[in-house]
């Protein structure tokens, strides 16, 4: 006789300031990921919308705004652009290897250097290596870290340009946090590349999406995400697929207001 699950307690933060929108507040609901049943519980909570950080699950739950909303891409109907094609030759010479989740110097201090031009001042600035450990190895579901590399010039794997700390549940990869070079001399778009290159190997491996976490529209650092189609966004009758002619307009009013770096760049976990 199988023992019974446990329904999850969930727990309310406190309101803070809002990290993507100015002048207002976030809240979040969130839930422990451990058992052995860890797995089913985070592929069960992100189609609802949770994420996850570490051995914790959560999901934005503000008060009187819904800006923040789940987005994944259909993976056996994606289409790249012609700019994203143009991204997939310039790095197609990068080396692509799926690690176990443990951390490494050389990890880290590729993360610095994107969070000082990325991100400065901004909430994982002061991160240290311990902090980068329990990001990367506290994970009580299937995880890995996929290491993008250049090739030396034998043709082994050389510096590390990229990486992303990755999840793979039942119908799907999420992409927990990527990282990467940014401030390379001859490669732009790695970050791109990283969604791309998981939209590829999810498809190899016959998964349904890649969940790319929240879109927040108003938020620069967000627009990159609406650039992949077709997506799904989650509302309230469930996830629905972006109508082509919305998203292509999104993406077309976006484009005259990046900058590369907003629409480069994968703010993570969010």
């Amino acid at each position: 006789m199988s023992a019974p699950v446990r329904f999850p307690r969930f727990f309310v933060t406190s309101p803070m300031p809002c990290p993507y929108l100015p002048g207002r507040t976030e809240r979040k609901v969130f839930t422990e990921l451990k058992g052995p049943n860890a797995d089913d519980l985070n592929d069960a909570l992100s189609r609802i919308g949770f994420r996850r950080s570490q051995t914790v699950a959560y999901r934005p739950s503000c008060l009187g705004c819904t800006a923040c909303v789940s987005v994944r891409v259909v993976v056996r109907d994606f289409i790249a652009s012609a700019s994203q094609r143009r991204t997939l030759r310039q790095n197609q010479d990068l080396i692509v290897t799926v690690c176990k989740p443990w951390s490494t110097p050389e990890q880290y201090e590729l993360l610095q250097a994107y969070l000082a031009v990325r991100h400065p001042g901004g909430g994982m600035a002061a991160m240290d290596e311990i902090d980068f450990a329990d990001m990367v190895e506290h994970t009580p579901v299937k995880s890995y870290v996929v290491e993008y590399r250049e090739p030396n010039a034998d043709g082994t794997p050389g510096r590390l340009v990229g990486a992303c700390l990755t999840d793979h549940q039942g119908d799907g990869l999420s992409m927990v946090y990527s990282f990467y070079d940014p401030q390379h001399p001859t490669r732009t778009g790695l970050g791109t590349f990283i969604i791309l290159d998981h939209i590829r190997h999810a498809d190899r491996i016959g998964l349904a999406y890649v969940y790319l976490g929240y879109w927040v529209e108003g938020s620069p650092c967000m627009q990159y995400k609406v650039r992949f189609r077709p997506m799904e966004r989650l509302g309230r009758n469930g996830w629905e697929r972006f109508d082509p002619a919305e998203q292509a307009h999104v993406i077309q009013r976006i484009a005259g207001t990046d900058d590369m770096a907003a629409a480069d760049t994968l703010v993570s976990p969010c």
